[in-house]
């Protein structure tokens, strides 16, 4: 799995990347079996979110995962990025799961 992180209104520190990296590396467990098919590729963004109804720093996660035939998205705000962070990565898991559950599903049909 290939994971390309952006960031919009913050500074992408190395500590973020490597925080980032160390919670989306797990899923490449259940990914596996799709790259077969072609290699599959995590877009992360982080941010700062602006004209929030919270007051102070509010910070956004956002996963955009493509497997072949497939895309999945999640996205998380939060006051604190690596929550928003470790809530997306559970979202994008779950759906993952799902995902994986409906093709076994479909193969043990054939």
């Amino acid at each position: 799995m290939k994971i390309t992180i952006e960031s919009t209104g913050l500074d992408l520190t190395p500590s973020i990347k490597t925080y980032i990296e160390m919670k989306l590396t797990p899923l490449g467990r259940i990914i596996k079996r799709f790259e077969t098919k072609g290699e599959v590729i995590a877009f992360v963004e982080v941010g700062r979110s602006t004209k929030h109804h919270k007051h102070g720093d509010v910070f956004h996660a956002s996963v955009d995962l493509e497997l072949p035939g497939k895309k999945l998205f999640a996205e998380n705000e939060n006051i604190n990025l690596r929550t928003a962070i470790d809530m997306v990565k559970n979202k994008v898991k779950d759906d993952l799961q799902k995902f994986k559950e409906k093709t076994v599903d479909q193969s043990k049909k054939k």
